[in-house]
């Protein structure tokens, strides 16, 4: 099964595609979608879209995991992400793909075993469990990674 896993975001929206390739979880594809903050915020929007058909399109996942929102004190940038996410989830089921949900402590423990783990601490389980890693990723790309890893463990 092939699945995308996505750290949504408006500034930076993180995409992977992970598959089990003889027993392994492989990144097929990653990457960090950046949108021009000179935008304005739907055209931000768009853009999001249409990469997204476009990674949809071209890999042809069954399935997508989408990071819940995580609230922090700025409610103004809460907002728009939980924007971005309903771009993604209508383009996901539009395609036809099932989506799936998960919060930050069950791909904490998907990856490390722990639910509070540092951001530091996946990063580097995804880079040892993880075949096909990119060498260099921004912290948006492989949070998607670890998504991708967590929705390909529930698909099982």
């Amino acid at each position: 099964m092939r699945v995308l896993g996505i750290d949504p975001g408006y500034e930076r929206l993180g995409l992977a595609v992970v598959e089990k390739v003889d027993g392994h979880d492989t990144v097929v594809f990653s990457t960090c979608v950046q949108t021009d903050k000179e935008l304005p915020f739907c055209d931000r929007l768009l853009a999001i879209g249409n990469e997204l058909e476009s990674v949809i399109t071209t890999y042809k996942p069954e399935c997508v995991g989408v990071e819940t929102l995580f609230f922090n004190k700025n409610q103004k940038t809460a907002v728009a992400v939980a924007e971005a996410r309903g771009v993604i989830e209508y383009v996901a089921r539009r395609a036809g793909c099932v989506v799936q949900e998960f919060g930050p402590q069950e791909v904490k423990v998907a990856m490390t075993g722990y639910g509070n783990s540092d951001k530091r601490a996946v990063i580097d389980m995804v880079r040892r469990l993880v075949r096909d890693v990119p060498e260099k990723a921004l912290d948006d790309e492989y949070d998607a990674i670890a998504v991708g890893v967590t929705c390909l463990a529930h698909q099982r």
